[in-house]
């Protein structure tokens, strides 16, 4: 598996989410939704301390990670970070590993 995160989701995180010294933005497989490889579950996104990270990335001192408790829902794929212009959020895109 692999974690990127565009710039442009880089940039929304930085000026949206405010994160304290030792935790990072940690994506997810949630309940409910619907991903273009999940029926049921969707991309759950947390502030939150890592613990027993399975990917992490780093960028510009800001840290973003997958649990090692949530490889089943990443499992085969790697997770690309994106920014929705129209909606002002981020979207997620799939991609086999």
């Amino acid at each position: 598996m692999k974690l990127t995160v565009t710039p442009a989701a880089h940039k929304w995180f930085k000026e949206e989410i405010v994160v304290n010294e030792g935790q990072g933005i940690k994506f997810y497989g949630k309940v409910y939704g619907k991903t273009q490889v999940h029926d049921g579950f969707s991309v759950g996104m947390a502030v939150d301390t890592p613990e027993k990270p399975l990917i992490t990335e780093n960028l510009g001192g800001r840290l973003f990670f997958v649990e090692e408790a949530d490889e089943w829902f990443f499992k085969g794929y790697n997770l690309v970070v994106d920014y929705d212009d129209d909606l002002d959020e981020p979207k997620y895109e799939f991609n086999e590993a």
